[in-house]
Order: structure tokens, then C-alpha cells, then sequence
């Protein structure tokens, strides 16, 4: 439009020096005439490379959309799948090594076979063992923990128990305390806390963990820190690699800050709080 409007313009006072042309009036009207077919041509130029950045920037705003909706599935399915296998250990399998369990109770009770009765007793041991442990599997699995607690308390738990180790002190506060929170964005937050605090115990020789969530009116803020050895973020790793969190925090879509020096870690995570 701006193109167009220019070359009409210039095409104009074009027009009326050449009407009126004398001497170097005619030059006058060919260069309006050529400023015109420039400012057109630049405008057009202009606008291809403007649509060629903006079909870039919206085809990388679909791929993160699309990225950011296969992880929501992703996490969705593998909830469900544990759920399904904690329910089929505990009704299925669980049932049917009771029953075996039972069986050589009784066969003990009985005393029908006694040169085995050691080997029976020691059978039931073992059934009931795994019995126990299949429990525990299977409640674990099924666990809905993270549905019905607040972000807040299921923080303080993990911090509680870097506390219960007594390897260091730790201190968790926070100021959104009646904060609700999407599943995913719970279990994204748990995890990089959890393996944040496992780190710090295990690398950064650290005397003091604080963390601290907080909310205000467009943000949810969490900052965790140690004061440990530090490490060096550049560097890939399986563990708390900046790259590692900056995809997680990026699927809940927040950002995430990873500061590590000779004095200590620092993990800073904002989420926008959607309206």
C-alpha cells in the first residue's frame, strides 16, 4: 500500500514537471519518476523479507506449540500407563500370590507334610516378602500425591526430607500458600527441585539449601540455592544440566535462570500466570 501510494506521489509531481517542463524541468519529472519506482520497489522488497520472518517466527511458534502439547501427552500417558500397571499388580498379581500365600499357611497349619514344613514356612516368607514389596510398587504407581496437594506441600515435603538426612540445613518458605497449579505444572516443578536438592547433597559439599516460592499478580517465582562448590553450567550432564531444566521449565511455560560459581547454585524459575 505504502509502495503504491509512493509511486502514485512521485508518478504525480512527475507528471506536472513534465506538463510544465522547461530546461531542466523535464530531469526534475524523470527523477520524481525513478525516486517513486525506488521507494516502490524498497517498500516491496521490505515487505517479502518482513513475511519471510514473520512465516519463520510463526512456524517456530507452531513447532513449540506442537513440542509443548506431544510433552502434556507424553506426561498424560505415562501417568496413566503407571496407574494401569499399580492397579494390575495390586488386583492381579497381588490376589494371586495372597492365595499362594494362604495355601502354604495352611499346608503348615495342617502339619500333613512335616520332613517340609521348614521349606513351606520358608516358601510363605518369601511370598509374603514380595507380597510386601508388589504393595509398595503398586502404591507408588498409583499414587496421587501430586494431584491432590498444593505445590507448596509437596515442596516442603522434599525439603523435609533433605532435612531428615541432616547432611545440611536446609530453609523452604513460601508466600502461596492456597496457590492451585495444573498437574503437569506441579510435577514439572517437584522434579527439578527434587533433582536440585539430590545434586547439591551429592556434589556441591553444601552447608545450606533455600528455597523460596512466590506469587504476585502475573508471575510464579521459585528460587532454590545452595551454598556448595559449585559446577561449571557450560558442560553437558545427565544431571542438573542448564539445558536439561531450560526444557522442562520451557514446557510449562516458564523460563529458567542456572547460576553456579565458587560460592553456591542458584535456580530461578519464573511461570507466567495465565488470565
Amino acid at each position: 500500500m505504502i509502495a503504491i501510494l509512493a509511486l502514485y506521489i512521485s508518478g504525480l509531481f512527475a507528471l506536472v514537471e513534465t506538463l510544465n517542463a522547461s530546461g531542466n524541468k523535464f530531469k526534475d519529472g524523470f527523477i520524481y519518476l525513478c525516486f517513486g519506482f525506488f521507494v516502490e520497489n524498497t517498500s516491496f522488497l521490505g515487505l517479502i523479507v518482513y513475511n519471510y520472518f514473520n512465516e519463520i517466527k510463526l512456524k517456530i511458534k507452531i513447532d513449540r506449540e506442537h513440542q509443548n502439547e506431544m510433552h502434556k501427552n507424553q506426561i498424560e500417558i505415562q501417568t496413566e500407563t503407571m496407574q494401569h500397571i499399580g492397579r494390575e499388580i495390586h488386583d492381579n498379581v497381588g490376589q494371586k500370590l495372597t492365595l499362594a500365600s494362604l495355601y502354604t499357611q495352611q499346608l503348615a497349619y495342617e502339619n500333613k507334610a512335616p520332613h517340609i514344613n521348614e521349606n513351606i514356612e520358608n516358601i510363605s516368607a518369601i511370598i509374603n516378602q514380595s507380597l510386601s514389596e508388589l504393595r509398595a510398587l503398586s502404591k507408588n504407581l498409583t499414587d496421587n500425591t501430586i494431584d491432590t496437594n498444593s505445590i507448596t506441600v509437596l515442596l516442603e515435603e522434599e525439603f523435609q526430607k533433605v532435612a531428615d538426612l541432616k547432611v545440611c540445613k536446609v530453609n523452604f518458605s513460601s508466600d502461596a500458600t492456597h496457590l492451585v497449579l495444573p498437574y503437569k505444572t506441579k510435577s514439572v516443578l517437584l522434579r527439578i527441585v527434587q533433582e536440585f536438592l539430590q545434586n547439591s547433597i551429592k556434589y556441591s559439599k553444601c552447608k545450606n539449601i533455600v528455597g523460596l516460592l512466590s506469587k504476585n499478580e502475573e508471575t510464579i517465582t521459585l528460587s532454590i540455592a545452595d551454598d556448595g562448590i559449585g559446577f561449571d553450567v557450560t558442560k553437558k550432564s545427565d544431571g542438573i544440566g542448564l539445558s536439561n531444566i531450560k526444557k522442562r521449565t520451557e514446557i510449562i511455560g516458564g523460563t529458567s535462570t542456572l547460576r553456579s560459581n565458587a560460592q553456591g547454585t542458584h535456580l530461578l524459575i519464573s511461570i507466567p500466570i495465565l488470565s
